[in-house]
C-alpha cells in the first residue's frame, strides 16, 4: 500500500461515498481526498471515475454495485483497463484478490449484522488480503475496537454515519477513516 492513500486519510479522515451524480458534483468541491463510487454501470463508470480523478481525488469503485459487472475475477480487470479508478470496494474476496494482483487499492466491505458475522471476520482474518476493511454499520464503536484489536488491516467505518459525533466515535474506537454519503459532514 503506497503512502498516498494514508496521507489522503490523514488530511481528511472522511471519505465521500457517492451514490448518484448529485453526490459526485458535491464532493468535487470539497476537501475530501478519497471518493467511494457506489453507483454506475459499465457504460457510465469510466466518465464518473475520470471526473473524480480530474478533481485530484482518489477514486474507488464499489465493483459489486456496478450494473453489468458480475462476480467473476474479470470484473476487476474491467475496472483496471477501462477506468481511471485507483481501486475497488467489494464484499467478494475473489474480486479483492484479483484487484490486488492488478495493483489496485482494495477495500473489503463487511456487513456486521450479528455475532456470526463478527465471528466470520475473526476466522477469516488470515485470508483477508485487502488493504482496508470497511465495517458497516460504522456506528458501533465497541465492535470497531474489537476488530482493530485482531485485524492487521486498517478499519474504515461506514454506513449510518449521520453526524460529526458518529465520525469522532468511530475514529476514537480505532477506525482510520469513515465513509459517508452525508455531504454536510464531508471535509469542506
Amino acid at each position: 500500500m503506497d503512502q498516498k492513500f494514508y496521507d489522503a486519510m490523514a488530511d481528511c479522515p472522511i471519505i465521500a461515498a457517492v451514490k448518484n451524480e448529485e453526490g459526485v458534483e458535491k464532493c468535487l468541491n470539497t476537501d475530501v481526498r478519497i471518493v467511494f463510487i457506489l453507483f454506475g454501470n459499465i457504460c457510465s463508470i469510466k466518465n464518473v471515475t475520470e471526473r473524480v480523478k480530474s478533481a485530484g481525488k482518489i477514486a474507488l469503485v464499489h465493483i459489486d454495485l456496478i450494473e453489468g459487472l458480475g462476480e467473476q475475477d474479470f470484473a476487476a480487470d474491467f475496472i483496471k483497463e477501462n477506468t481511471k479508478a485507483d481501486g475497488i470496494i467489494s464484499t467478494r474476496l475473489n474480486l479483492i484478490n484479483r484487484a490486488r494482483e492488478l495493483g489496485l487499492y482494495t477495500v473489503y466491505r463487511i456487513f456486521l449484522i450479528d455475532s456470526r458475522a463478527f465471528q466470520s471476520i475473526e476466522r477469516q482474518k488470515y485470508q483477508i488480503k485487502a488493504d482496508f476493511i470497511e465495517i458497516l454499520p460504522g456506528i458501533m464503536p465497541k465492535v470497531i475496537r474489537k476488530i482493530t484489536d485482531f485485524s492487521k488491516q486498517p478499519i474504515i467505518a461506514g454506513g449510518l454515519i449521520s453526524d460529526k459525533e458518529d465520525v469522532m466515535e468511530a475514529l476514537m474506537a480505532g477506525a482510520i477513516s469513515v465513509s459517508t454519503t452525508k455531504s454536510d459532514i464531508w471535509c469542506v
